[in-house]
């Protein structure tokens, strides 16, 4: 954006170097964004753990394992920082705002998470819908 343009009533729309730029966040290292690899490592322990679990006790059902992998994304995002493929990939979810993420952007996050769609449209930032809306963000640990 030139210098003497006043930024437009959506903030400033002038592309990002790197993802996490506008956020704040450094390029690489620690509290850099998570990128595609760490993220798409992360998503199949989960799905696998919650498999797991599915086929010991309910015979692999798929509701329950969707409710399996919800409950463990809600339970261990506020608690460990992030779900155990999470942190197993190096990586933890915060809050944008800073201070602890709480409980309803876990569960928000996992509801639009679970649907799929949200989680497969990104920003420039690398942050899904259901981090956006949930106001979080999955950086490096």
């Amino acid at each position: 954006m030139p210098q003497n343009t006043p930024p437009s009533r959506f903030g400033d729309l002038a592309p990002s170097r790197y993802p996490g730029e506008r956020l704040g966040l450094p390029e690489a290292g620690p509290r850099s964004v998570g990128r595609l690899g760490r993220r798409l490592g992360a998503i199949v322990v989960d799905w696998a753990l919650a498999s797991l679990i599915s086929l010991a006790f309910f015979h692999y059902d798929s509701w329950a394992n969707i409710g399996i992998f919800a409950l463990m994304q809600v339970v261990f995002i506020p608690t460990i920082g992030g779900s155990i493929g999470h942190r197993l990939f190096g990586m933890r979810v915060v809050a944008l705002a800073g201070g602890w993420v709480g409980v309803w952007r876990p569960v928000v996050r996992t509801v639009l998470l679970c649907i799929v769609i949200p989680a497969l449209v990104w920003d420039s930032d690398q942050r899904g819908f259901h981090d956006k809306v949930a106001g979080t963000v999955l950086i490096r640990a």
